[in-house]
């Protein structure tokens, strides 16, 4: 069995954001897999995903300091500024973190640890609406 859905997330402030219960309302025909791979997809070049700590607000609050001094903005070498300061350490943060999460699927539920959520990781100021592709598959 293969699902696949497009959906569209609000805009969000820069920073790394909670979205797994999107994620999980979005994909209703879930619960018909008994074992399988769901993969997340954003369409961006300025956004990622990742899953990381889903408990304590804080540890988005360090991966947005620790990303800010790992890529700094208004570096003299920097080309691509078309867009703002913010234009190609986006496209930096975004190639470091990666596109795409992938999650075991077990008895119809995303098979995550406790601790676990999947983030957004908005790097522009202004980035707007984000657009995800998931895509379930199993049996």
């Amino acid at each position: 069995m293969w699902m696949q859905k497009e959906i569209t997330l609000k805009p969000r402030s820069r920073g790394f954001h909670l979205i797994t219960d999107e994620i999980a309302q979005a994909i209703d025909d879930l619960n018909n897999i008994k074992i399988g791979l769901l993969s997340v997809f954003i369409k961006h070049t300025s956004a990622s995903l990742t899953i990381n700590e889903n408990a304590d607000p804080t540890v988005r609050n360090d991966f947005e300091s620790f990303f800010n001094r790992a890529v700094p903005e208004d570096e003299p070498y920097y080309q691509h500024i078309f867009e703002g300061s913010d234009d190609l350490p986006a496209h930096l943060k975004s190639s470091l973190l990666g596109p795409s999460v992938q999650i075991p699927i077990s008895d119809g539920r995303m098979n995550m640890g406790t601790w676990q959520g999947i983030y957004l990781c908005e790097h522009r100021n202004h980035g707007g609406s984000r657009r995800i592709v998931i895509t379930a598959h199993g049996e």
